[in-house]
């Protein structure tokens, strides 16, 4: 059900449509979807995939979001129990498998999910006193835990976006162009709250790492085309979707690889 509503938010966000009128309607031929033909990955298997009105194909993101979603929700619980922190995660995952998804599909990363992201991040530290790395100075000097948790939050959150905003303006001093959108900005201010800065910067690298890889494979294709006097593949980057996905690794897995990286220095 949520991987059905957050489909409607990817779908519609990025044109500045709300999601919440009109109701749901094939993006072909317009027709509203009835309440049975709108049944979360059921009824894309009933309807094999195609709009009952004007059988045109429904995209396989529909169902594809609805079962990762699914799925995340499921690892939430059973690494974090049926909890507030297990609830705080959920929502992170909603928010990061939206975003992935608009910004691959649109190269957009709306502010309807990036900036009460960011604030969730924040309430949900102060809320559960919880953060992803042990609280180190100044933030012990703070007797509260709760206080430590949402300071640290959000100056990690300040600097992740500042760090963006420094790399994008030295993009600019050399290129003079953008290499990256402001939205990059406010999704690393994002995953800076939720998480600590270690791990924060964890996500940061594997999204480098991953989008770099998938430059230069676009790159290739890129002169291969050209060598055949085709049309050159586009080599732009949705940036926020490695973002992403570096996030959702983090949440799950990230303590296993820094454990590894800081067992080196000890």
């Amino acid at each position: 059900a949520f991987g059905s509503f957050l489909n409607v938010c990817i779908s519609r966000l990025p044109a500045g449509e709300s999601v919440v009128r009109p109701p749901s309607r094939c993006p072909q031929c317009r027709h509203e979807i009835s309440a049975i033909d709108n049944i979360p990955l059921l009824s894309w298997l009933l309807l094999r995939g195609r709009c009952r009105a004007c059988n045109s194909r429904i995209s396989l993101r529909y169902p594809a979001v609805e079962v990762v979603t699914a799925a995340l929700f499921l690892l939430c619980f059973f690494t974090f129990g049926f909890s507030l922190i297990g609830a705080g995660a959920a929502v992170l995952c909603f928010l990061l498998v939206g975003l992935a998804m608009m910004d691959a599909e649109t190269m957009l990363l709306p502010d309807a999910f990036t900036v009460p992201g960011i604030v969730l991040g924040i309430i949900y530290a102060g809320m559960t006193g919880w953060t992803r790395e042990p609280i180190t100075a100044p933030f012990h000097l703070v007797d509260s835990p709760r206080t430590s948790a949402v300071l640290m939050s959000a100056l990690t959150g300040v600097a992740a976006a500042a760090f963006i905003l420094l790399i994008r303006w030295i993009y600019w001093l050399v290129r003079r162009q953008e290499g990256m959108g402001l939205g990059d900005v406010k999704l690393m201010a994002l995953i800076g709250a939720w998480f600590g800065p270690a791990e924060t910067f964890l996500v940061f690298f594997l999204a480098v790492v991953c989008g770099a890889i998938y430059g230069l494979v676009l790159i290739a294709l890129s002169r291969v085309r050209r060598s055949e006097n085709r049309i050159a593949a586009p080599t732009k980057v949705p940036f926020g979707s490695f973002l992403c996905v570096a996030g959702l690794f983090t949440l799950f897995f990230g303590a296993q690889p820094l454990g590894w990286y800081f067992s080196l220095f000890v």
